[in-house]
């Protein structure tokens, strides 16, 4: 697929660009929303030679001021200027050297160890405070954090943030994980009309090492490294929506759903995993595909059904889970879509005729959706039942799994324990309060034009 010209060596053996850092700079502009938290806001007491304009003086003093602290090692704690011009706390994950420079001269890895690592990037040495550099830490030391010199509120936020997503991986798997995904490789793709920066690492094959952009036919999903091998695909590609059997159609909303067979379209459910992966930090890709069912959401227009998210279920799971993956493209959320696949996961339940719950672990922003769909669908239902309802009877309602409805209500403090056994309080008013704070509900699915018929029963 040809190959780009290799200027700057990485420690890890990748070959990246000296300018990658500002194709990624330029590229950094849609995600902040879906990144930083409502923390990001609050103020800082940072100090004041943090907040001096970064002019060529000024780091030259800094460098000569920390001349034994370069190059920084890997591990080492620094503040950072991040693209609000706010310094953050971050952790150095790796370092490259650039060709074009002195012996001193890197780029570094880090992660924001305030936030989610989807917003990890490289970094030009001018953005980092080299006076706030607190200790160089040995990877290959097993319990690195705590030797670390941090405030307690660092430290509360790196607890809350450490396992973010893998609450079910034990702490070798966990370091396994990290280890192996601790570089985005791939920065930003092109998908349709949208240039999209990555959020995490994707196993791409290794041909695709060296490559910090890569360009998605949005019909077939095929990738190639340049532009230019996109528009002559695109001259030959006969597809204009993705490939299956459609099985929901709305007109007014102009979406449609396709179910994608991962066995009869394996490729196209291989290139669908390696894409989700870049923006899923939690999920084990799945080359084998042929156990799974795609189902893939799309807004049509003129120019044909584009994908705006997908999830993915197995066709047989002993766990009774009805969902694997689920992702909304960064594009199109904010938009109800994600509360809409949910939604529908459940629809496909109630047709089976089995209760169903998503495959664990969540991620930080499926958890919070979930949570969402459950409050509203069961507080719903408790607003309208005006006599005593129990946990089995939701459970027959919803199609959501009877554990689940338990943990919901209990986070709600809607259970009470009363006479031996639990009991749902269903006070109209607390009710109201938990509905609102809820937000409100996605797309709603009109089930009327769903066409499907469960796997089981497909011949």
């Amino acid at each position: 697929m040809g190959s780009m010209e290799a200027l700057t060596t990485t420690e890890n053996g990748t070959t990246p660009n000296c300018n990658g850092d500002q194709q990624q700079q330029q590229q950094q502009q849609q995600q902040t929303e879906d990144g930083f938290d409502a923390s990001m806001e609050e103020d800082r007491e940072i100090e004041t030679s943090r907040n001096q304009p970064h002019t060529p003086e000024n780091d030259a003093s800094r460098k000569r001021r920390s001349g034994g602290v370069l190059p920084l090692e890997v591990g080492t704690r620094v503040m950072c200027r991040w693209r609000d011009g706010k310094y953050h706390p971050v952790k150095v994950i790796e370092r490259r050297r650039l060709h074009c420079g002195g012996p001193n001269d890197y780029e570094y890895y880090v992660h924001y160890t305030e936030f989610n690592r989807r917003l990890d990037e490289w970094v030009k040495l001018e953005q980092l405070d080299l006076n706030s550099v607190e200790t160089d830490v040995d990877e290959k030391v097993e319990d690195k954090a705590t030797s670390l010199k941090m405030t307690r509120h660092q430290k509360r936020k790196i607890d809350e943030t450490h396992v973010e997503g893998h609450e079910e991986l034990d702490a070798a798997s966990l370091r396994e994980h990290e280890e192996f995904t601790k570089v985005k490789n791939i920065a930003t793709i092109e998908l349709g009309r949208y240039e999209i920066e990555t959020w995490y690492f994707s196993p791409f094959p290794p041909e695709y090492n060296d490559t910090l952009k890569l360009y998605f036919c949005e019909f077939c999903l095929n990738f190639m490294k340049r532009k230019e091998q996109l528009q002559r695909h695109m001259r030959k590609c006969d597809l204009k929506h993705p490939p299956g059997d459609e099985i929901y159609r709305s007109g007014t909303l102009s979406i449609v759903l396709k179910q994608v067979d991962g066995k009869k379209n394996k490729v196209y459910g291989q290139n669908l995993c390696y894409l989700a992966k870049l923006f899923l930090d939690h999920k084990t890709l799945y080359y084998d595909v042929d156990l799974f069912l795609f189902y893939v959401l799309c807004e049509c227009d003129d120019r044909g059904c584009h994908m705006v998210g997908y999830f993915s279920k197995e066709k047989h799971s002993e766990e009774s889970y009805n969902l694997a993956c689920i992702l909304t493209l960064p594009p199109y959320q904010r938009k109800g879509y994600g509360k809409f696949l949910i939604a529908f996961s459940y629809e496909l339940s109630k047709k089976e005729g089995k209760v169903g719950t998503p495959e664990r672990p969540l991620s930080d922003l499926g958890l919070l959706s979930y949570r969402g769909y459950w409050t509203r669908v069961l507080l719903d239902i408790l607003k309208k039942h005006k006599s005593n309802i129990s946990i089995k009877e939701l459970s027959d309602m919803t199609a959501i799994k009877a554990d689940d409805i338990l943990t919901t209500l209990q986070g709600l403090d809607l259970i009470q324990y009363r006479k031996g056994q639990h009991a749902i309080c269903a006070d109209p008013k607390v009710l109201d309060r938990h509905l609102k704070a809820a937000g409100r509900g996605g797309l709603e699915v009109d089930v009327s034009k769903l066409i499907w018929t469960p796997y089981k029963e497909q011949g």
